[in-house]
């Protein structure tokens, strides 16, 4: 009854009739002041009293409040003592009572990867001296590769000699380079008569000689030319087994050759750096008892000048890893012992009969090898390999001197051993085809379907997916260069490495750049795409990236990784992996790497850790892809001047 008398009470006064609209509006007024002073009232009486509360400080004090007044105070008393009341004259305390412990200084700082010891500036893991030492010497075998064991690895960054600076850009490479950052003069003083490489002053001049030729390599590919021929694209990938400083590599680049050079470590000091130095494509190597880390059927032209091999011993088995890595219809290149030994057998100080002897013996391994000899012209001498095995399998039907491989896969080619049988070619349908496929020509050969894809002899990769994953890099490539200014500038780098190539996709991206690619397909990959990135006319190698790389430190301005450290998760430690690509990287060179967002975290604090400027940034398709790009650079350092290094040691 109450409720329905107010109600009535409220909308009589709040009522709007047209005659009492003052004394509405005035009554609602009063009856708003009322309702404000009441509650208002109800709230000074629920705080009147109060409730103690106490704290205590990170100090060790005891904090008193009173919760009934805002202007009440603090009182700070030990907390062994009752509290009592603060003085009447008692300011506010605004200091801070309570107090994290501050970390201790190595919580706060980025774990750090100290330097090794100066005197692992060219430090090879896989080709120490020291431990080759342990291994037999007959057939070379202790100058291959011997990697540390797990416990031995160095988990330390490698300096840069003191001195060290960036190389001059490419050509200006090709024909000197400073001596500080490859500090060895015994090639000047050994080769001083054959023009291998001179030193003036602070830097090494190549003037592009070399032991067979004394007019340069230039003439000397010249006179090669006049023989088969270089220039109308059909030889575009060589292969150079005892290299020297890798001159003929060199000069051959000017005509749109690319040629992968080798030789062993300290056969004589330093060659290979030299050569990778200088900006030509090589790598640390040699013929012993394992097979050389290239597919079967890889490159148009081999060549040896003076190279020193024993060809025709041991039943023909290095040259018949030559036949292995040529293409159908490569040529094979000798100059030096024993050809031309009428002229030169005086000054080789060796007999005729001995001379005779040896040239006797590659004739007949070359013969066995169903191998043409083209043509012998004074020092040059060239034999060709058949385009199919046709007419060879009849001949060895007779002849029965070097059978062919049987259950062999010719492209697995890491620590397999050497072997003297044949490789066959695929199989033909008529005597005038090529085993395996035919070629297009350079530059056509880079962009056209590969052979071993139109074959269907690799599961899943068809000329479609090849296409895709043509246009794919291009458009990656582009968005890298937005991503590192170093790569985008035209000439800035030269000598580059791909970690994970598939397809060659990265590398073909970048062929009108003035810059090579090492394309490496891991032992690891699921397939074996190596064959395919030499039929596009570019160059590679196998690699298990839990061992270090057969190069030597400083090798390469640039590393692209695509997916490698997934590829190798549970396979074998990332900072080994991220030691050795920081042990290969030249000072102030840059790395990009696509992976999984939470791979590249990983790495990423091992890159600081390393100094590395690294920085995660997005796919080229937009925020919301996984995988990410992490993009570092290496920091310039150096190994400390000698005379420092001498007195930390005293």
């Amino acid at each position: 009854m109450a409720n329905t008398n107010f109600s009535t009470l409220f909308h009589n006064l709040t009522s709007k009739r047209p005659n009492k609209r003052f004394s509405s509006n005035l009554y609602f007024i009063t009856f708003s002041i009322f309702l404000c002073s009441l509650f208002y009232l109800l709230g000074l009486w629920q705080h009147s009293t109060g409730t103690p509360t106490t704290t205590i400080s990170a100090a060790g004090y005891t904090v008193s409040t009173t919760t009934n007044s805002i202007c009440s105070q603090p009182t700070k008393t030990n907390s062994s003592t009752p509290s009592t009341p603060p003085a009447s004259s008692s300011k506010l305390n605004f200091e801070a009572h309570h107090f994290v412990p501050d970390p201790p200084p190595t919580a706060a700082r980025v774990p750090h990867i100290p330097p090794c010891s100066a005197t692992f500036s060219e430090y090879t893991p896989c080709e120490d001296a020291k431990r080759s030492l342990k291994f037999p010497r007959n057939k070379l075998i202790y100058r291959e590769r011997h990697c540390p064991a797990p416990q031995e690895i160095l988990r330390c960054r490698i300096p840069a000699p003191h001195g060290y600076k960036s190389p001059p850009r490419w050509p200006a490479s090709r024909d000197w380079t400073w001596y500080a950052n490859v500090p060895h003069k015994e090639l000047t003083v050994e080769k001083k008569n054959q023009n291998w490489v001179h030193f003036e002053g602070d830097r090494f001049r190549f003037p592009g000689g070399g032991t067979m030729f004394p007019r340069g390599a230039s003439a000397y590919i010249d006179d090669i030319g006049t023989l088969i021929n270089l220039r109308d694209g059909s030889i575009r990938t060589a292969i150079d087994t005892g290299c020297g400083v890798a001159s003929w590599g060199a000069y051959l680049l000017s005509r749109d050759i690319l040629a992968v050079s080798f030789a062993p470590r300290d056969t004589h000091e330093a060659q290979v750096q030299f050569a990778l130095e200088r900006g030509v494509p090589a790598l640390i190597g040699v013929i012993a008892s394992i097979r050389l880390p290239y597919p079967s059927r890889s490159f148009d032209m081999a060549h040896c000048s003076r190279c020193l091999i024993p060809w025709g011993q041991y039943d023909g088995v290095y040259l018949t890893e030559v036949d292995r890595v040529l293409r159908p219809g490569g040529y094979w290149i000798l100059s030096g012992p024993p050809i031309n030994y009428q002229r030169h057998w005086k000054g080789w100080e060796r007999s005729r009969e001995s001379l005779r002897e040896e040239q006797d013996g590659i004739e007949n391994v070359a013969k066995s090898l169903c191998w043409k000899k083209l043509v012998q012209k004074e020092d040059l001498a060239i034999w060709q390999k058949p385009t199919n095995h046709v007419h060879c399998k009849l001949q060895q039907k007779v002849f029965k001197n070097r059978p062919f491989c049987e259950a062999q896969d010719p492209d697995t080619a890491w620590y397999t051993k050497l072997d003297t049988c044949l490789t066959p070619l695929p199989e033909v349908n008529d005597i005038r085809e090529v085993g395996g496929g035919e070629l297009a020509n350079w530059p056509e050969r880079l962009t056209s379907i590969p052979p071993r894809i139109s074959s269907g002899s690799l599961n899943g990769i068809t000329a479609e997916v090849f296409k895709e994953n043509t246009e794919l890099w291009k458009k990656r490539v582009t968005y890298y260069k937005t991503l590192d200014s170093q790569l985008a500038e035209h000439g800035r780098y030269r000598n580059l490495l791909d970690m994970n190539s598939y397809l060659g996709g990265f590398a073909a991206a970048l062929v009108d750049d003035p810059v090579w690619v090492m394309n490496v397909v891991p032992v690891e990959a699921e397939i074996n795409t190596l064959g395919v990135i030499y039929e596009r006319g570019l160059i590679g190698t196998y690699q298990n990236w839990c061992e270090a790389m057969s190069t030597y430190p400083r090798t390469y301005d640039f590393i692209h990784g695509d997916s490698v450290f997934s590829l190798y998760q549970n396979r074998c430690n990332m900072e080994d992996i991220l030691l050795e690509m920081d042990r290969i990287l030249r000072p102030q060179g840059s790395v990009i790497l696509r992976d999984d967002v939470d791979v590249l975290v990983k790495v990423k604090s091992i890159a600081d850790a390393m100094q590395w400027d690294a920085r995660i940034t997005d796919h080229e398709e937009g925020p919301y892809q996984r995988e990410k790009v992490l993009v570092a650079v290496k920091e310039y350092w150096t190994a400390p001047p000698p005379d420092q290094i001498q007195q930390s040691k005293s």
